[in-house]
């Protein structure tokens, strides 16, 4: 598990400005969700942490500054699973969780997190030889979230996991968030559409309107506050 802290950051694609002054603190081992309209700037934040968009201001993990360079920033424990999940179509499930472990070298703790991975989500042992591109959109997320695992991150970060999904195979992802912080030794953050479910399994949540931060807190304060329930969650 790790901080991940945001600071004055600021971000975009080419003249656009995206991010305006975020500031965010991730704690060690917490789930922290990350609200906001469409537009609002949650993906690009996402993509800032990873290093795929050039940001200013401070990015830290653990207290230190992190890399710009995503291949530096994942070899720092920071694992990314994007929206659309990014899984390699014409490999099987087997090679796309095996890929997930390119960086590292220990290769019996790598069979055992296999082993693992195929008991947390039974289908991608049954599925194993099977091209990623043939499973369902439920499959698929289970197998981009356990080939980030297979990289043995501190720090996961999710993009829309829901995006696509059935209602009852989104339930099922976000119950067992809890379980693969607990188990894998993660801190998360998640963007979600789901906002009442997200923040059901969250401990904190932070608001993005136009780039910028409007509202942080726990996640039970966050889901009180009358106007986030309003125009998150429908009530």
């Amino acid at each position: 598990m790790s901080t991940l802290e945001l600071r004055g950051v600021h971000a975009g694609y080419g003249k656009a400005q995206v991010l305006h002054d975020v500031s965010i603190h991730v704690g060690d081992g917490s789930i922290t969700t990350l609200l906001g309209a469409n537009g609002a700037g949650k993906t690009t934040t996402l993509r800032a942490i990873s290093g795929l968009v050039r940001s200013t201001g401070e990015i830290l993990v653990d207290g230190r500054p992190i890399p710009s360079a995503p291949d530096a920033v994942a070899r720092l424990g920071v694992a990314h699973v994007p929206q659309g999940r990014g899984t390699i179509g014409q490999l099987s499930v087997e090679d796309n969780l095996k890929a997930g472990a390119l960086l590292r070298r220990d290769r019996a703790q790598i069979r055992a997190d296999l082993r693992r991975l195929r008991e947390l989500f039974p289908v991608l042992g049954e599925r194993a030889q099977s091209q990623a591109a043939g499973l369902s959109g439920g499959e698929q997320q289970m197998l981009a979230i356990a080939r980030a695992l297979m990289g043995r991150p501190s720090i996961l970060l999710l993009d829309e996991p829901s995006l696509g999904l059935a209602p009852l195979v989104t339930k099922e992802l976000f119950v067992l968030l809890p379980r693969l912080r607990d188990e894998w030794g993660l801190t998360v953050l998640v963007v979600e559409q789901n906002a009442d479910l997200a923040l059901s399994v969250g401990d904190h949540a932070v608001v993005l309107e136009s780039g910028r931060v409007v509202l942080t807190g726990t996640a039970r304060e966050v889901s009180g506050h009358d106007e986030v329930r309003r125009a998150y969650l429908g009530n």
